[in-house]
């Protein structure tokens, strides 16, 4: 019997609904599209855990060039907005785009990684060292994407008070599990922007390498996220990296930065567990855009779409499968 990821991962196949993060703000200032982000002029996934591809983008998905010249100023302890889209937009979200910012079926985890560097204009990404300051995964019901799609794509996270100032990369990361029962399935999404962080402290955070953090083996990577049930889920990668030692989880929100000094709301979600990396759940959360052939007697086969805001078809499922809700976009026959 096929498994459900197989299944999803055929029916998707027609979509190329990826995602490119291309527009930083700052304490909600617009730092301008592009500016200060390295980016592809294709929004392919990676696929390969090992090679340098993780680290900032490129490979298949060439990063235009020459780079931005801008190194953006950020002072410790601001709020800063990653925005992501589905392709190249410089306009921003696009209403009529359902796959804006990216396909609501790559669900999966957000993240954002930093790594010091001599000069954040430097070309050579290789060999650095990586700590993560924010991370979004499984909270039993939704995934990061769910929420990044709500907020029309964009990633919202603080810097840490306590590091050293001084010009960093940071990277900004979705992985999609669509297709991840078996690997390479799981679909990364990662680009770096060139900071300069002003203030700051003395801590040096622990940190990992890209490529290095993630293995083909990690359960957050190899994994059937439509069947069975996801009860827990880890996010690949280190523990968020915190100046006060605990690790929150910082979601999308849906308010949009602006081009003025106003700040951005970050809105904070805390969790009863003792590690930041592992999210637990009862509930099943699974979605796509792509519904399956309803049968002769107008039912929904199982795994089809049977609900959403703009669907149009068949609410009823075949039997014994029920029309189970996943998101305002997208109900299931599971």
């Amino acid at each position: 019997m096929l498994s459900s990821t197989v299944l999803f991962s055929a029916a998707l196949g027609l979509v190329n609904a990826h995602t490119i993060f291309q527009r930083v703000y700052v304490n909600g200032v617009d730092q301008g599209w592009t500016t200060g982000v390295r980016y592809p002029s294709y929004d392919g996934p990676i696929t390969n855990v090992s090679s340098t591809d993780i680290i900032c983008n490129g490979g298949l998905n060439p990063l235009v060039t020459p780079y931005s010249q801008t190194v953006i100023d950020i002072p410790a302890g601001a709020t800063v907005t990653g925005e992501w889209h589905h392709g190249l937009q410089p306009d921003g979200y696009n209403p009529s785009d359902l796959a804006d910012p990216i396909d609501i079926s790559h669900l999966g985890p957000v993240m954002a990684y930093m790594a010091a560097v001599p000069s954040a204009l430097q070309t050579d990404v290789t060999d650095l060292k990586w700590f993560k300051i924010w991370e979004d995964g499984f909270d039993g019901t939704y995934w990061g994407v769910n929420r990044l799609y709500n907020a029309h794509g964009l990633q919202n996270f603080t810097i840490p008070t306590c590091i050293p100032a001084g010009n960093y990369f940071l990277r900004l990361e979705i992985i999609a599990l669509h297709g991840a029962s078996v690997y390479p399935g799981a679909q990364f999404y990662m680009e770096c922007a060139q900071i300069n962080v002003t203030g700051g402290g003395s801590t040096s955070p622990a940190t990992v390498s890209f490529p290095g953090a993630y293995a083909g083996t990690d359960p957050g990577i190899t994994i059937d996220i439509y069947y069975p049930t996801v009860t827990n889920y880890t996010i690949p990668g280190p523990s968020v990296f915190t100046c006060g030692g605990s690790s929150p989880t910082t979601t999308s929100t849906s308010t949009k930065a602006t081009s003025t000094s106003t700040t951005s709301t970050t809105v904070k979600t805390t969790t009863t567990t003792s590690s930041s990396t592992t999210s637990t759940s009862t509930t099943k959360a699974s979605t796509t855009t792509t519904s399956a052939t309803s049968t002769a007697t107008g039912t929904v086969a199982q795994y089809g779409q049977c609900g959403g805001l703009t669907y149009t078809g068949s609410t009823v499922c075949a039997s014994p499968y029920v029309c189970t809700y996943s998101s305002a976009y997208y109900s299931q026959c599971l």
